[in-house]
């Protein structure tokens, strides 16, 4: 073998051991460090009427609780010392059989505080083992009804009855709400988990119709009263923010649309962002705020990267585990 032959080889295999360090490095990080690194994220959004008092949104989302996860428990427990307004919870909350007993620990301190709520994929379904590259050909369920090779394991029923029940969220999977906080009207539209395919946007016009005749004649005493337009915030919430439920909430009117799913990534690079969203939705607004445009309509989106991972993939890098405070304050 010539020196230059053995130089070649032996820089190559030097360029492969280092690429391969870094890598396992990398993974230490993310899946020893980074994972636990709970953040707390704050963000204004400019939606509410000239004159209103501010008010904010602690938005949760793809919490994937194991009953172990006692340092995310304790964390999100603290959330409350907050004292928000209002929580919205755009699901996932479940990442194990067991682990509806991690969420009731961690939210038991939100009792009394309104909260809104839909269901992710993973509040019907356990987790399972897979193969994370299929995530760079395109969504991991795109299936109406139910993901392949998952079994019904989770209590479904015991979830939504300590969030409706227990802490009095109202349950947007399909439906409509509302509440007025500090003066303000917040009407509430969502949907049940894109991502699975059990949305149900064509219920939608309906419902928010029917919703909007109540508020517009409730207490209303005359004619031109009943013709006033009133101030309303109008928030659209979705597990999965899927271009189609984005477009839909946008056409209904929405000022601000809550969601997850994403995790961000999950995995990224730093400087180029997110490899992969597990929808549809572009990568620059994996998560965060930005604005979603449809039709000569727009409404400001925020995607959560939530604060979990699937028990079988425990790892984030360059991407922290999340919840947001969000600030609703005037618009300009």
């Amino acid at each position: 073998m010539s020196k230059t032959l053995r130089r070649t080889t032996g820089g190559a295999g030097v360029a492969v051991g280092a690429l391969a360090l870094s890598g396992l490095l990398a993974f230490a990080w993310g899946s020893l460090i980074e994972r636990r690194l709970f953040t707390l994220r704050r963000v204004d959004v400019p939606v509410l009427p000239h004159g209103a008092e501010p008010l904010t949104i602690l938005h949760l989302s793809d919490l994937h609780m194991a009953p172990w996860q006692a340092d995310k428990q304790q964390w999100v427990r603290e959330l409350a010392e907050l004292k928000p307004d209002l929580i919205v919870d755009t699901g996932d909350n479940l990442g194990h059989k067991d682990g509806i007993s991690g969420i009731e620990l961690a939210f038991a301190n939100f009792g009394g505080v309104p909260g809104a709520y839909v269901n992710g994929s993973n509040d019907y379904y356990g987790p399972v083992k897979k193969n994370w590259l299929r995530y760079f050909f395109g969504p991991s369920s795109r299936a109406a009804g139910r993901p392949k090779r998952r079994a019904r394991d989770l209590d479904t029923a015991r979830l939504e009855r300590f969030f409706t029940d227990s802490l009095g969220w109202q349950n947007l999977n399909n439906a409509v709400g509302g509440v007025t906080i500090k003066g303000t009207r917040l009407d509430f539209f969502g949907v049940d988990d894109p991502h699975i395919g059990v949305d149900r946007l064509d219920l939608l016009t309906g419902l928010i119709d029917a919703q909007r005749e109540d508020e517009d004649f409730e207490d209303e005493d005359t004619v031109e009263a009943q013709r006033t337009t009133r101030d309303v915030v109008t928030i659209g919430v979705a597990h999965a923010p899927y271009q189609r439920v984005l477009n839909s909430f946008v056409t209904h009117g929405a000022d601000l649309i809550l969601a997850g799913h994403t995790h961000g990534g999950q995995v990224c690079v730093p400087g180029y962002g997110a490899l992969v969203t597990n929808c549809d939705i572009p990568r620059a607004q994996v998560k965060g705020l930005s604005i979603w445009r449809h039709a000569w309509r727009a409404a400001h989106l925020h995607v959560s990267a939530g604060l979990g991972t699937s028990i079988y993939a425990p790892v984030r890098f360059a991407c922290r585990p999340e919840a947001t405070l969000l600030t609703l304050v005037p618009k300009p």
